[in-house]
């Protein structure tokens, strides 16, 4: 396959040669040249240039492009330009900034969302070919100094890349590198960094999160501006209070008939949790969440009057009024800052500077805090499963920020119990009402399950047991207890068919609803370590009542397997002629664990689909 070459300083001057076969292994495409370039010219003036050349190999490799920018009122944008060439070197397109499309991109629910960006519409006629991007822009904001990420994503290669930083001030300049030695980049000074040939790096079954394994250095100013507020930053705590005086300071006044109303709400609750409850009621009844971009960098929340007359707000806003409202019943919390997302990604306790892309509220409760998902109107008081849980995160008080770690789901915590009877007919097939109990992370399903039709509801459930064919669903009740946060499901299920026949013996599948279907995969030579971010458990018992032609010819034995990575039990039992109990229960352990492990816990998820699966012999008496 054919590519150019790029020289990054001249673009006149192209030719078509063959790439470095290692990186295009695993690679959807490849940076052929990445220079950014900072300049710190003044306490609130930041100079950032790049030209970022990247070959796409495939339509997969199009999310590599990188040829945008985000900007806010702070921003200006000096240089913005990109050309196309095809896999020869030929120049196909070229785009000048008025040819740069401009949207919006803040989502409501991210804090840390610039106001708008510029970015390419180009639809390619072949594959491969590069694009040549080139950047200048001038920001007043120096609160946020771009981290490096020579390597920014998986199925990405790097040929080279630079970063470098002039600081001309005399504001000493704090930075963190992570990662540098395993991908043998080189550091020329404190502030400038090279990397060469970096392999692209495939994504793996239960990989940690790419943030913590990529190479990477962050950068921060101990005195910064941002829009002409002025803040210092030598400690989580001097950043926190900066938050607190220049960004939550001054918008938490209500209109004096939300003061009365939600007093009067709460004037016969007997504990402070029980005044936090009524107001998170209150809040998610009264309020919806959009995107708001308002003051400094769309970091500064919008007035919690504006929230309450308007009755919607962003992840800030709704986080600010909730913290209004509590304060007003004598309620103590705190504004906070987090990596939302289902990755586990925490604040790097370690580094204070602008970090996190969401705001939620935190209220102190014993040796820990109950976390206050705001922007959603269904998640039940305190709940923070799979967003916000397991992570460190900022919290912002009067006297400064702090460091704390959200709620940790315990194994135990995350389960499923799934009852069921099951009354198995003459021609192998059955009818059966199960009951199902979800709470922890496992609860979580009642999102996608109380916003579905009925319709909807029922290929979910096909598609859940979707080894049982022309499974029908007869019918379904839920049953939402938001107090206990417990799901529970109620479901009428028949199959025409189920078992297997062979002359006059049925093979049947005791575990009927609830399988591993897969194992993960297996890797020759895997390069990453992996983790089970949230571990849980499953039990499942089902009484089996058999027809009157049916007998028991043979019955599996029993199973138990434990390790590290969790335990595995197994039981089929025959309690009269016509009544079979099957027990199944799967613990799943929370953990990190070597590359080395794998193999070992492939080897166990193996073993469980093997048993999963297995079958007892019924015989027919006709």
């Amino acid at each position: 396959m054919l590519f150019f070459s790029v020289n990054v300083y001249s673009q006149d001057s192209y030719q078509a040669i063959v790439l470095n076969p290692d990186l295009q292994s695993n690679a959807n495409a490849i940076v052929r040249s990445s220079t950014i370039d900072v300049s710190i010219e003044a306490r609130d003036k930041i100079v950032i240039t790049e030209q970022r050349v990247v070959t796409v190999l495939n339509e997969r490799g199009q999310r590599h492009v990188g040829a945008v920018v985000y900007y806010d009122q702070s921003k200006s944008i000096k240089t913005l330009e990109a050309v196309i060439f095809n896999a020869f070197g030929k120049e196909i397109k070229k785009f000048k900034k008025k040819d740069f499309i401009d949207v919006s991109v803040a989502d409501g629910v991210s804090i840390f969302t610039d106001n708008r960006a510029r970015y390419i519409d180009y639809t390619p006629v072949s594959y491969p070919y590069t694009v040549v991007f080139n950047l200048e822009v001038v920001s007043s904001n120096t609160a946020f100094i771009p981290q490096w990420f020579p390597i920014d994503d998986y199925y990405l290669s790097v040929e080279k890349a630079s970063y470098k930083i002039q600081n001309q001030t005399d504001i000493p300049l704090d930075f963190k590198a992570s990662n540098l030695e395993a991908f043998k980049i080189e550091k020329m000074s404190d502030y400038n960094y090279q990397a060469n040939n970096l392999s692209a790096i495939k994504r793996e079954a239960y990989s940690p999160s790419f943030y913590s394994v990529a190479p990477s250095v962050k950068f921060a100013l101990k005195q910064f501006s941002m829009l002409g507020v002025e803040g210092d930053n030598n400690s989580w705590s001097d950043f926190g209070k900066w938050m607190s005086d220049k960004l939550i300071d001054g918008t938490q006044e209500l209109p004096e008939i939300v003061k009365v109303e939600i007093k009067a709400l709460t004037q016969n609750a007997k504990t402070d949790l029980e005044k936090a409850k009524i107001v998170y009621q209150f809040m998610q009844n009264k309020t919806r969440y959009i995107s708001v971009q308002v003051g400094i960098g769309g970091w500064k929340p919008m007035l919690a009057s504006d929230v309450d007359r308007l009755g919607y707000g962003d992840c800030k806003g709704l986080s600010n009024y909730t913290k209004a409202l509590l304060d007003e019943v004598g309620v103590t919390s705190f504004y906070t800052i987090v990596y939302g997302g289902q990755d586990v990604r925490s604040i790097d306790a370690s580094f204070s500077s602008l970090q996190g892309n969401h705001a939620i509220l935190s209220i102190p409760d014993n040796n820990g805090y109950i976390t206050l998902e705001c922007t959603s109107q269904s998640t039940p008081f305190g709940y923070n499963a799979n967003f916000t849980d397991d992570r460190d995160v900022l919290i912002v008080t009067p006297s400064g920020g702090e460091i704390v770690h959200t709620k940790v789901y315990s194994t135990n915590e995350n389960s499923q119990v799934i009852n069921s009877n099951i009354i198995l007919d003459s021609l192998g097939g059955f009818k059966a009402k199960l009951n199902i109990t979800s709470k922890g992370t496992q609860y979580d399903k009642y999102r996608r399950i109380e916003v579905q039709t009925e319709k909807e509801n029922k290929l979910y459930y096909k598609d859940n047991f979707s080894d049982i064919n022309n499974l029908q669903v007869n019918n379904m009740l839920f049953n939402n207890d938001k107090d206990n946060i417990v799901f529970k499901e109620d479901l009428d299920l028949q199959v025409d068919k189920y078992v297997t026949k062979a002359g006059d013996r049925w093979l049947m599948q005791p575990n009927f609803f609830n399988k591993f279907k897969t194992a993960p995969p297996r890797y020759k030579n895997r390069k990453l370590p992996f983790e089970i971010d949230r571990g849980f458990v499953d039990e499942d018992q089902y009484q089996i009542t058999l027809p009157e032609n049916v007998k028991v010819e043979a019955l599996q034995d029993d199973v138990v397997i434990k390790n590290k990575f969790g335990e595995y039990h197994y039981s089929i039992k025959q309690t009269d002629d016509k009544n079979l109990v099957f027990k199944r229960k799967i613990i799943i352990n929370k953990g990190q664990f070597s590359k080395e492990d794998y193999s070992a816990f492939r080897k166990f998820r193996l073993a469980i689909v093997k048993h999963d699966k297995s079958k007892i012999v019924l015989t027919t008496t006709n």
